[in-house]
């Protein structure tokens, strides 16, 4: 009994410091806005190619769009047989030069894949020895010291568990053992940057996943990455809701395997191709679905570190082709309507203190995030299909409503407002979130 008593009393004393640790975590986070906590980028280019990039890929072209967006962070690969030479010598290439133009041009935070073996390395692709391992290491730690002042986030290896469907060299346990070594290294080398494994490629049923998270190797890593795409499901399931319930079934993974439900979590690839071919979407549910994914984002932050979208621009000219079609930007660096919806979708919540997801009657999903300057409240419909009208029950004279890429605004008090996929953007001055009256139009 008295045992008992103590092990009872042990886990309610740990509970409530639990508790309290997380209401201080809360407080803290609740005094910063959302852009100085949460990352939002987009893939690029730069490392792959060499001088001249056969995706259309420009240093300077790519930092304006950047800064266009209004996004903090980019991600590029930084492969190893372009920043060692022979003889060991480590340093930028003109192989990067377009790669190092972009991290030191300052235009935002670096995210960078350690990545890719080394034609004068024996067994490393991947590595798989000790010597290779080593080399490996030796590369990550000088790649890291160089970009160091640019504040970069490291990633090992991109989608090593698509590679292990063909190759059994890309095990687990070898995933493991260069996370073990390189981790400390990369630490050492820039002690601020985070250092994140995973990068997990398409996963059905979370086999590998699971198989990764229960090896221990989230405590040799600062978080842990997926990619999410559905462009390839039914119809009905290429939407931002589809990668938002994966991304909850990840948590839930990555909470139960770290015992911590804020281990950071980076979605660094989520994306709809503009592409023709069956696997497409029309450039209008490109937009609607990477604004709404912006603007859920907003409500995750505390383990949902950051998202990228791939990618920035267009990779080619063919309009069939699923890989040519993912960019914002077109080819030619023409917009698409996804450049000005993720730039005003971020630009709406990024200043939020806090934010949460509320839905609707009809099942309209709403985002409310609190800002220094009142209530930012966002509306879309799940479904493309059909359309509502909301209205505020209460009198709000200052408050506007909007969409995203219409720089107009219209007062929101007392009108009937158009929902659909389209996310309805409503700005208040009010300190609490108001509610609504709903109706369907069709």
């Amino acid at each position: 009994m008295h045992s008992t008593f103590s092990t009872a009393a042990r886990f309610a004393l740990a509970g409530l410091i639990a508790i309290g640790l997380s209401t201080c975590s809360a407080l803290a986070q609740a005094a910063q806005t959302l852009d100085s906590r949460f990352l939002l980028g987009v893939g690029t280019h730069q490392g792959l190619g060499g001088p001249v990039s056969s995706r259309g890929y420009v240093p300077s072209t790519s930092i304006a769009e950047i800064k266009e967006l209004g996004v903090n962070a980019f991600r590029d690969d930084f492969p190893w047989s372009d920043f060692e030479q022979g003889g060991g010598r480590m340093g930028f290439t003109p192989q990067l030069g377009r790669l190092e133009a972009q991290i030191k041009s300052g235009v935002a935070r670096p995210y960078l894949i350690l990545a890719f073996g080394h034609h004068l390395v024996p067994n490393s692709m991947p590595p798989t020895t000790d010597e290779a391992r080593r080399r490996f290491t030796a590369y990550a730690s000088a790649a890291a010291r160089a970009v160091a002042a640019q504040r970069p986030i490291f990633e090992l290896w991109n989608e090593w568990n698509l590679a292990a469907k063909k190759d059994p060299a890309f095990s687990i346990d070898n995933y493991l053992a260069l996370a073990k070594v390189v981790q400390p290294a990369v630490k050492q080398a820039a002690p601020g940057a985070p250092f994140v494994v995973g990068a997990i490629g398409d996963d059905p049923g979370w086999t590998w996943t699971s198989q990764m998270l229960q090896s221990g190797i989230l405590r040799h890593a600062d978080g842990v990455s997926i990619h999410l795409y559905n462009f390839c499901m039914g119809p009905a399931k290429r939407t931002s809701a589809e990668v938002v319930d994966r991304l909850t079934a990840f948590h839930r993974l990555v909470s139960e395997a770290s015992g911590n439900p804020a281990y950071p979590i980076y979605v660094t690839e989520a994306g709809w191709p503009t592409a023709t071919n069956k696997c497409g979407v029309n450039e209008q549910a490109q937009a609607d679905n990477m604004a709404q994914l912006v603007l859920w984002a907003s409500t995750a932050s505390s383990w949902l570190k950051g998202l990228w979208l791939y990618e920035l621009r267009d990779s080619g000219t063919n309009p069939s082709d699923l890989e040519h079609n993912f960019g914002l930007y077109h080819f030619d660096n023409s917009p698409k309507r996804a450049a000005c919806a993720v730039r005003d979708a971020w630009a709406f919540v990024r200043s939020s203190t806090e934010a949460r997801e509320k839905t609707l009657s009809g099942g309209l999903v709403s985002i409310v995030a609190s800002t220094p300057a009142g209530q930012r409240i966002a509306i879309w419909s799940g479904d493309p299909n059909r359309r509502y009208a909301v209205r505020l029950r209460t009198s709000a004279p200052e408050a506007t409503y909007g969409v995203p890429c219409d720089a107009s605004t219209r007062p929101a008090s007392g009108v009937w407002m158009p929902v659909s996929s389209t996310p309805l953007l409503i700005s208040t001055n009010m300190s609490a979130a108001p509610d609504f009256d709903v109706r369907p139009e069709r």
